[in-house]
């Protein structure tokens, strides 16, 4: 099951968060349809936010038709994301874990490591159009 989080001071709105990380989770096959996400209730006491915030983040969702609601028995995956295996992603996040172990070694804060990654990203995808 998804566990959330949310970043007081990242200046994207607690509602937006959540829906990111259900994106991020199918994305990486960590959901998949028919599987059920936390009950409201669950999810606003575990990340400190209002309910309705929560039931705002599963609204956006259902919009996009990744989720469905049911009455009484809670909001499930109906929608996906993901295009390769989840077994696909296993060696490129052990990659990545190392090449993060190498980057806090240099002395790289989270802060660094992060803008020198999304740079390096849109470089990158820059250059292949």
């Amino acid at each position: 099951m998804i566990e959330f989080h949310i970043e007081a001071r990242s200046g994207v709105a607690p509602y937006m968060q959540l829906v990111h990380q259900v994106r991020q989770a199918l994305r990486l096959g960590l959901l998949s349809e028919g599987d059920r996400l936390p009950k409201v209730k669950d999810v606003a006491a575990m990340v400190a936010i209002n309910p309705n915030t929560v039931l705002k983040a599963y609204r956006q969702l259902e919009n996009e038709g990744l989720v469905s609601p049911k009455p009484g028995v809670g909001t499930f995956v109906t929608g996906t994301l993901g295009d390769t295996p989840r077994s696909e992603h296993e060696p490129l996040r052990q990659e990545l874990q190392r090449w993060l172990a190498k980057a806090r070694g240099a002395g790289l804060d989270e802060e660094s490591i992060e803008a020198l990654f999304l740079n390096t990203f849109r470089s990158s995808t820059e250059e292949e159009k």
